[in-house]
């Protein structure tokens, strides 16, 4: 059977994203960089004749100069094409990169047989237990322009802070990048309360906030930062993948 990657536009692609997304069910971490101009190449792909999936190369930010394969979405009555059509879709795009969640098996399993030089960049979470933190004389608001001037005036909103004695002990914030409603929850706290439990706390207010607002608390860290590890980890979210590289160019 005749198996072909040709260039398309987006457009032509959004429907199988939905498909896509459909069987991912979690965060997807680089779902935004479609809606980003000149960002990603698409390819359709097709079996004899038949259209049967879709790749999508990120070309661009920190992309430039490496394009890399990060979505890759075939019919599953066609899977059994898989390693073939894949092969087509390198050979037609020119990627010399894969780049991809590792709750993404399809993916996962192109990364792992293609690619060399395997490396993760970072840690995936997912809420799984409800935790009780209340540590002494913290207090969790929402930010206000007088906390961080750096924060743009309709952003303060998904920005938060725990004050301990007056003064702010930490910051975070959900942020969402990616498909919704999986919120990115992020935090930072201040070198002088550090190993205190506030961090934890913040991140547990957080993901109480992502709720009530009908989204679904995620993160993600640094596989080398341990302290943000057991921070997350404290607070009830639980590993559930990481996001991994690799090299197909030699």
């Amino acid at each position: 059977m005749e198996l072909s990657a040709k260039l398309t536009p987006f457009e032509e692609i959004e429907s199988w994203r939905d498909l896509y997304r459909q069987e991912m069910n979690c965060q997807i971490i680089h779902d935004s960089i479609h809606s980003r101009s000149g960002w990603t190449v698409e390819y359709f792909l097709s079996a004899g004749g038949a259209p049967v999936g879709y790749g999508s190369i990120a070309v661009a930010g920190p992309w430039k100069d490496k394009p890399s394969i990060y979505e890759f979405y075939v019919l599953p009555h066609y899977r059994c094409f898989l390693f073939d059509l894949f092969s087509v879709l390198l050979s037609a795009s020119g990627a010399n990169r894969i780049e991809t969640q590792s709750n993404d098996s399809v993916l996962t399993a192109m990364l792992h047989t293609f690619a060399h030089d395997v490396a993760s960049e970072s840690i995936l979470f997912h809420d799984k237990l409800t935790t009780a933190l209340a540590p002494a004389e913290a207090f969790f608001r929402r930010a206000i322009a007088s906390d961080d001037p750096k924060i743009p005036a309709d952003q303060q909103s998904s920005h938060w802070v725990v004050e301990v004695g007056g003064a702010i002990a930490a910051k975070g914030g959900i942020l969402f990048h990616y498909n919704r409603p999986y919120g990115d929850i992020y935090m930072e706290v201040a070198e002088p309360f550090r190993r205190r439990g506030l961090g934890s706390y913040l991140v547990q207010e957080l993901k109480r906030v992502c709720y009530e607002q009908g989204n679904i608390p995620s993160a993600r860290c640094n596989p080398k930062n341990i302290a943000s590890r057991k921070t997350l980890q404290k607070a009830g979210f639980v590993p559930c993948g990481h996001i991994l590289t690799g090299s197909v160019s030699g």
